[in-house]
């Protein structure tokens, strides 16, 4: 297009082929002018998922010798990027960034400079990362009984993404064991969310009222062998992103369980769920007690074991980079004062039964062995009149 008075020549939707020289011709005058044409392509045509490593391919053409190009590259938030060059002609640069975060969305800038001829432009180019607000791996912690609300933020509708897609909800105990399909959901085009509840035996929720753009699972009622790795995946054509959760749990008990006589002692037990990090360890300690009260685990230990003999609210804790992550609370009642008065006369009473039978087994012994001797006699005695050791009278 030619647009009249100031003779601007318009060439629309431009291809690497019309690079070269045009010129302008008016009278006897005439101009030249080189068009020197860049080509800037992304892979995937800029839609990922989080963790997938983009390609960008940068061609060039020009009626000149084609220079040598510096290329530097700006992501979203305005810092320098340097891409890995995988080829390298003056007519094409082939580079590979590193994997990207759902935080990398947004407008990114490559740099083209070039001493000879002088050259510097800018090229900005659209990235769009779909993925998970959270981090790929983060370790939640409940103690049993309690309640607990997992929760996945998606970032589609923040980055504005105009695609449908899908994933789903997994758990699994331990590395190894079976995997348990809880939900499965898809996203619309328009940003609909669409969950269906898949797991029958395992006990949890969905959550009528969340945050837009969050898939969420609570646990009414936590059990211990509800811990182990929540994995909820996106799925968009054929690729997978993934975020895990994984649920440590806490449970105490005391063995024997009740009352704490006095002069008696009792086992508290702390135990948690799974494996824990290098700098994670245990501490049994009482509330308001002192330093003697107070006994911690090996780092990594799930299970720790106290004995005690005072009675009062005991604590355990988990402690990960002298953070403490979660507590739980037992308390250690007290035996009443007559309940000890019946304890110890029922040892007084148990101590004098068991002299009674002593006693009474020692006078039956003592009788059993008369008894013996008597019939030893007796025999004896019979032996010698069968064989007429003993003198008879004549008639």
């Amino acid at each position: 297009d030619v647009k009249m008075p100031y003779k601007q020549l318009q060439v629309r939707n431009l291809k690497l082929s019309d690079a070269g020289i045009y010129s302008c011709q008016y009278g006897s005058r005439k101009v030249r002018t080189s068009l020197h044409i860049f080509k800037l392509t992304i892979s995937l045509d800029g839609h990922f998922l989080q963790n997938e490593a983009p390609e960008l391919i940068l061609m060039q053409n020009s009626s000149s010798p084609l220079p040598d190009l510096s290329i530097t590259l700006f992501d979203s938030n305005n810092n320098r990027v340097t891409p890995e060059l995988q080829n390298k002609s003056h007519q094409k640069y082939i580079m590979s960034l590193k994997k990207l975060e759902a935080m990398d969305s947004g407008t990114w800038v490559c740099q083209v400079h070039s001493d000879s001829p002088l050259i510097d432009q800018n090229i900005p180019f659209a990235v769009k990362v779909l993925g998970f607000q959270n981090p790929d791996l983060e370790r939640k912690y409940a103690t049993v009984d309690s309640t607990v609300i997992l929760s996945w933020h998606l970032n589609s509708q923040k980055i504005k993404w105009k695609e449908s897609f899908a994933g789903q909800l997994n758990w699994k105990q331990q590395e190894g064991a079976n995997t348990h399909e809880l939900l499965d959901f898809n996203v619309t085009a328009h940003g609909q969310l669409h969950e269906t509840k898949k797991s029958s035996s395992f006990l949890f929720e969905i959550p009528e009222r969340k945050p837009e753009s969050t898939i969420e699972v609570k646990l009414p009622k936590v059990h211990f062998n509800h811990s182990g790795q929540y994995q909820c995946q996106l799925e968009y054509q054929g690729r997978h992103a993934q975020s895990k959760i994984e649920l440590v749990v806490m449970k105490v008990s005391a063995n024997p369980a009740g009352p704490l006589s006095r002069g008696a002692n009792m086992t508290l037990t702390c135990q948690v769920s799974g494996p824990l990090p290098p700098s994670a360890y245990l501490r049994w300690e009482r509330v308001n007690g002192t330093k003697m009260d107070i006994k911690n685990s090996k780092q990594q230990e799930a299970k720790l074991e106290v004995n005690i003999s005072v009675a009062g609210l005991w604590s355990c804790q988990l402690i990960e980079d002298s953070d403490r992550k979660i507590s739980l609370h037992y308390h250690v009642e007290e035996a009443p004062v007559w309940i000890n008065y019946v304890i110890i006369g029922a040892s007084v009473g148990g101590s004098l039964l068991a002299f009674a039978l002593g006693c009474l087994c020692i006078i039956s012994g003592i009788s059993w062995q008369r008894r013996r001797q008597r019939a030893k006699r007796m025999a004896q005695a019979r032996q010698y009149l069968l064989e007429n050791k003993t003198c008879q009278c004549q008639q």
